[in-house]
């Protein structure tokens, strides 16, 4: 092609972990684009392939290290980065044929290994092409979505977490620069944005809630000016986009957004890691035991929103964890009745000060207390979808099917208690010809089951 840069090389990458280490793939990729590479699909037609790793978990690890061999055996020219940077020994021992290894959003330090396993073509009229900016930035997920993120790092000492050892302390960006951020992609298709943190409730205590200037007046680096701020945004076309705020830790000013999400602003949705109900488990986990205190605050939430939807995580077997605990935390989701439940096995990292804990709960027990988590979870979630049938709600279309033998068109959406790849969908029958991803919808529940609703368009 006339317009393509001679020799032009290529960039392969596998992103592992959580919507944070997305985020650093797609901000390593755009700095790469910029140096004149081109992205890879495949691991065939890369000079080098950019393994982001997690290293959250033990499984976690090991499914990093399966995918930096996987890289290795499908390219052989393999940089390493992410969260596992950090065990740069963990990995040379498995696969010493590692080109270069690095840690948690070192940008930087990855384009640079990067010039130096596959220097970019640098032709006579390469300073001559035009960059398009932030509106070209590379997004590795769909057009009508994007994550957001606020700040790196976090100030809790959880027992069970190193994710301070791995990505430091809290360290906030500046309110306008994530406010221009959320603005340049609503313009370029956004039509909702994640906003993400390892603590998104802290934003700007580091800074000691700063203002700056926006859209001519001070707005603090802070959630409630944040979200109050996003909230006011439009789609080219005047739409208002879904904003959904994740790992939101219940402090007290979270009770400031639920009026936000009354009034249309933010998208009624709250992502909250409670981990645990147990106050002898939480406070073995150095996490905040307030939990009585937070039944009376969803209450009160829901009263102000109605269609408020609070998602949470929890953990199971952890050191300590007594059968009175784990039917504590039981009775606790019968009367919270969440509204989206993930769980997960305690599972020692190195690192985590939780290791040292007495008594540690054996895997049956783990696995046979997740099992009844889980179908407590899932009925309640049941019950709630249940009542959503012959209600009208507003969804997003994520993917539009083609045409069955008789002509008919299905869709997968999802509602605004549905977040991407980790809530349910919304399937939809007969959908207009013209429906395509990214759209709003209006669609008439007509069934559910236990994580799922089904519709139709109205």
């Amino acid at each position: 092609m006339a317009n393509q840069i001679p020799d032009q090389k290529r960039v392969g990458i596998v992103s592992l972990g959580c919507p944070k280490a997305l985020v650093d793939s797609e901000r390593i990729l755009t700095k790469l684009r910029a140096d004149g590479y081109a992205m890879s699909p495949d691991y065939a037609g890369a000079d080098v392939v950019l393994v982001n790793t997690c290293g959250f978990l033990d499984s976690a690890k090991e499914e990093s290290l399966d995918a930096i061999g996987e890289a290795i055996a499908e390219n052989g020219r393999v940089i390493v980065t992410g969260c596992m940077g950090d065990e740069a020994d963990v990995i040379r021992a498995r696969h010493p044929q590692v080109l270069a290894i690095t840690g948690a959003h070192q940008y930087e330090d990855v384009v640079k290994a990067v010039h130096e396993a596959a220097p970019p073509s640098q032709g006579p009229f390469i300073d001559l092409i035009p960059q398009m900016g932030d509106l070209a930035d590379i997004k590795l997920t769909p057009r009508h979505y994007s994550y957001l993120k606020i700040s790196e790092g976090c100030n809790h000492s959880c027992a069970f977490c190193i994710i301070p050892s791995l990505r430091g302390k809290l360290a906030s960006r500046r309110v306008d620069a994530v406010l221009r951020e959320a603005e340049k992609l609503v313009a370029a298709g956004t039509k909702e944005l994640l906003v993400i943190s390892q603590d998104t409730s802290a934003y700007g205590v580091d800074t000691r809630h700063e203002e700056r200037e926006w859209k001519g007046s001070p707005v603090r680096a802070h959630m409630t000016d944040l979200a109050r701020e996003l909230g006011k945004l439009r789609t080219p076309a005047g739409e208002t986009p879904w904003v959904r705020l994740h790992y939101v830790y219940p402090y007290p000013h979270v009770d400031a957004v639920i009026p936000l999400m009354a009034e249309g602003l933010l998208t009624p949705y709250l992502d909250i890691p409670f981990q645990h109900a147990s106050p002898s488990v939480l406070k073995a986990m150095k996490r905040p035991a307030n939990e009585a205190k937070v039944l009376e605050r969803l209450k009160s939430w829901r009263e102000i929103c109605p269609d408020i939807t609070v998602r949470s995580s929890f953990v199971v077997g952890f050191p300590g964890e007594t059968e009175e605990d784990f039917q504590y935390l039981l009775d606790w989701l019968e009367e919270a009745q969440l509204d989206r439940v993930g769980a997960f096995r305690f599972e020692p990292v190195e690192g985590a000060a939780a290791n040292d804990l007495p008594n540690p709960v054996p895997e049956a027990i783990k696995e046979e207390r997740y099992a009844r988590l889980m179908e407590v979870t899932a009925r309640i979630s049941a019950a709630k979808l249940q009542a959503k049938i012959g209600r009208t709600l507003p969804v997003i279309i994520d993917e539009v099917g083609e045409p069955d033998e008789d002509g008919d068109i299905g869709a997968t959406a999802r509602s605004q208690a549905d977040a991407p790849e980790i809530d349910g969908n919304v399937f939809l029958r007969n959908v207009p010809a013209d429906l395509k991803a990214g759209d709003f919808a209006q669609a008439l529940i007509e069934d559910a089951d236990e994580h799922d609703l089904f519709g139709v368009i109205v």
